[in-house]
């Protein structure tokens, strides 16, 4: 082999290997960044707000000035109104005494000297009360009782028709039972259901509380309360919640694993997933669904929704796209996620310049939607276009530019790619001005759920899973409406019982969360 050959392998194997080393490098810089983001997750702040990242951001050689209107709108010559009375004054930062407590119950307890005591100790003279002197509110803090109760029917009897042979045994009347054959009752069973559903106390912790108060209340016996009423009488409001959420034009849904348990084909450890669906902030009936799956398939969603026509606010997962004739929203706050995600530890490095950019549209938009929140939907839509296309705009040019500046397996390069592959659906909200930008609305209902699967784990049965999202479902939906869950579930499960829905329907329609009587009674 001449020298020129030699020259020539060894330039060759040099490069190979330089290409080697590159590639290496790339690696660890994403197994580093990978590395961080799951330091992040664990570790770091949960929050997704990032107000130290503002809109002060130069993009390529044009400064928007939609990023400092603060600095351009500011007016000195503006006056601030002045108030003509004084502030009240506050106990805390962010406390009134008098609103803390004007919904509690209040007794005074004055202190007084023994008769022994009302002598004058310097001339012997009786003392006199002038007066009481208020020292401080405390707060008084009554356990839970338990106590039995007894129901009695009493007859009364005919005489006359005694006499004459007839029936004349006549009885008042008396409520039907939340269960038969059971001593269960309208508000033990919703108290059941409220420790487990919205303070996220496990069964077998309540038998333990249970069991203190005085009554060895046993876990399996809970269950089948909370499966039997579910069935029963809780499951036919959903129904009828159901129908409501479905006339509806602006909706969201979201979706969740859990893991059930016995369920038909498949292994205990598989992934089931729980399913909420949501009527808009904007919407006068606030409905929030919950269904138990045993997949994610995009069928479930499609099933569910039969006959729905409208704007439909989700995530970018493309199970949706099965649900036909409808306008599918995506999340901006999704978007942001990915950026935030995509931030490194020093946002002033080099590596965080794109996704602080990132996140700085994102907040933008969020800015202008707050301005335009309390705005009538004809005039938000103008203003959207009018403010926030341009945002909009500016944002899908930078992000085509950067995605060839980064690699694509990336955080930044999946942020930037997520974006720009749902570029249409992101601004579908701009056609409505009932829309909204985000679908926080689904994933604030879905939180409980997610914060109660810590506790309890798993579902025991399909048919478990089936009631958890049934009361999930009237729970949520009570507190969407301003109500007490508790109060709620007990004014539900104490007249259902009584009443014969199933030949008339249209006594659920008092069962609504905004029924007149439910708002002043569960409120």
């Amino acid at each position: 082999m001449n020298e020129s050959s030699q020259i020539k392998t060894l330039q060759q194997t040099i490069e190979s290997q330089n290409k080697t080393i590159e590639g290496l490098r790339e690696e660890l810089k994403r197994v580093n960044e990978n590395m961080e983001y799951l330091i992040k997750k664990l570790y770091g702040r949960k929050t997704e707000k990032t107000a130290a990242i503002d809109g002060q951001l130069i993009i390529g050689e044009m400064a928007l000035e939609i990023f400092n209107e603060a600095e351009i709108e500011a007016d000195d010559s503006v006056l601030e109104p002045v108030p003509f009375e004084e502030p009240v004054k506050r106990t805390r930062k962010g406390y009134k005494r008098k609103d803390l407590f004007k919904d509690l119950s209040q007794q005074d307890q004055i202190y007084k000297l023994d008769k022994s005591q009302q002598t004058c100790p310097i001339d012997g003279s009786s003392l006199s009360v002038v007066g009481n002197k208020f020292l401080r509110s405390e707060i008084k803090y009554i356990p839970a009782e338990i106590s039995i109760i007894n129901i009695y029917q009493e007859s009364y009897e005919c005489k006359t028709c005694k006499k004459e042979n007839r029936p004349g045994i006549f009885n008042p009347y008396t409520p039907e039972p939340v269960l038969q054959h059971s001593y269960a009752t309208a508000s033990s069973v919703a108290f059941t259901m409220y420790q487990k559903f919205v303070q996220s106390v496990p069964l077998k912790r309540q038998e333990k509380d249970w069991e203190r108060m005085g009554f060895p209340l046993k876990r399996g016996t809970m269950a089948n309360w909370i499966l039997k009423t579910s069935e029963q009488w809780l499951m036919p409001v959903e129904k009828k919640l159901r129908e409501e959420l479905l006339k509806e034009k602006y909706l969201h849904a979201d979706e969740t694993p859990v893991q059930v348990m016995n369920e038909d084909g498949k292994k205990n450890t598989s992934k089931s997933y729980m399913w909420v669906y949501s009527t808009s902030t904007s919407a006068n009936k606030q409905i929030r669904l919950f269904r138990y799956e045993t997949g994610r398939s995009g069928d479930y969603p499609k099933e569910f929704l039969k006959g729905f026509k409208g704007y439909l606010h989700t995530d970018a997962y493309s199970g949706y796209e099965k649900i036909k004739g409808v306008n599918h929203c995506l999340c901006w706050a999704h978007v942001r996620r990915y950026f935030v995600d995509a931030s490194p530890k020093d946002l002033d490095s080099q590596e965080g310049t794109l996704p602080a950019m990132g996140i700085a549209y994102c907040n933008k938009l969020f800015e202008w939607e707050k301005k335009f929140k309390d705005l009538p939907p004809e005039e938000r839509k103008e203003k959207r276009l009018e403010h926030e296309k341009p945002v909009l705009e500016a944002f899908f040019a930078w992000a085509e530019k950067s995605k060839t500046q980064v690699l694509p397996k990336s955080k930044i390069g999946q942020a930037l790619n997520y974006a720009l592959n749902h570029k249409g659906k992101l601004q579908e909200y701009l056609k409505d001005g009932n829309c909204v930008i985000s679908n926080n609305i689904a994933e604030n209902s879905i939180k409980p759920f997610t914060v109660g699967r810590k506790n309890w784990l798993f579902c025991g049965s399909p048919q478990g899973a089936t009631s958890s999202a049934c009361v999930y479902s009237l729970v949520e939906t009570a507190k969407a409406n301003g109500l007490n869950p508790y109060k709620y579930l007990e004014y539900i499960l104490s007249r259902m019982p009584g009443m014969n829905f199933k030949d008339n329907p249209n006594i659920l329609n008092l069962m609504m969360p905004w029924d007149s009587l439910i708002q002043e009674v569960c409120k």
